[in-house]
C-alpha cells in the first residue's frame, strides 16, 4: 500500500518536537493517502512537553526515537515532499534528497528553546503543535484541490522500459 501513498519527510533539527507532531499529525489524518516519516539535522531525545502536548490531542509519540536526516538520506529514500519545519537557515543544511522531491519550508518556534515555567513552556508547545497541525490540514488540502502535485514514485523505474 505504501506505494500508492506520497511519502512526505518532515526535518527539523532535533527531531524532538516539531518534526514528530508534524509526522503524527499527517499519518493521523491522511494516512490513506500519505506516508509520513521525521528526522532531525541533529538528533536529541524526544522533548517531554511535545510528548505530553501530542498527548493531549489524543495522539501518542513517547515511543518514537529520533532519526537522523542523513542515516535517511544515505538511505536512499525517495520522498515526494521533504518539509522543513525549523527556520529557514538551519533547513538550508539539509542534504538534497535524490528524485523530484519538493521542499518546503515551515518555520516554527522550538519548543527546546521555550523559557519559563513548566505550565508556561507547555502552552507554548501546544501552541506550536496547534500551528503544525492548522499547516498539516492546510497542506492535505492543497494536494487534494490540485495545488500541490503529488509526486508518484511508484512508476519512477518504469519511464525507463
Amino acid at each position: 500500500m505504501s506505494k500508492d501513498r506520497t511519502r512526505v519527510l518532515f526535518v527539523c533539527v532535533h527531531n524532538s518536537a516539531r518534526s514528530q507532531m508534524a509526522e503524527a499529525f499527517l499519518n493521523s489524518l491522511a494516512g490513506d493517502r500519505f506516508e509520513a516519516f521525521s528526522a532531525g539535522l541533529e538528533p536529541a531525545p524526544l522533548n517531554p512537553l511535545a510528548i505530553e502536548a501530542m498527548k493531549e490531542a489524543g495522539i501518542d509519540i513517547s515511543r518514537n526515537a529520533a532519526k537522523s536526516v542523513f542515516d535517511i538520506y544515505r538511505s536512499g529514500a525517495l520522498f515526494g515532499y521533504v518539509i522543513a519545519v525549523c527556520d529557514a537557515e538551519s533547513a538550508q543544511r539539509c542534504p538534497v534528497f535524490p528524485g523530484v522531491t519538493r521542499t518546503i519550508v515551515w518555520s516554527f518556534p522550538d519548543p527546546a528553546s521555550f523559557t519559563g515555567p513548566p505550565d508556561e513552556r507547555l502552552a507554548g508547545t501546544r501552541q506550536v503543535r496547534d500551528a503544525i497541525k492548522t499547516k498539516v490540514e492546510e497542506f492535505i488540502r492543497e494536494i487534494a484541490d490540485g495545488r500541490f502535485r503529488a509526486l508518484d514514485f511508484s512508476t519512477a523505474d518504469k519511464k525507463d522500459e
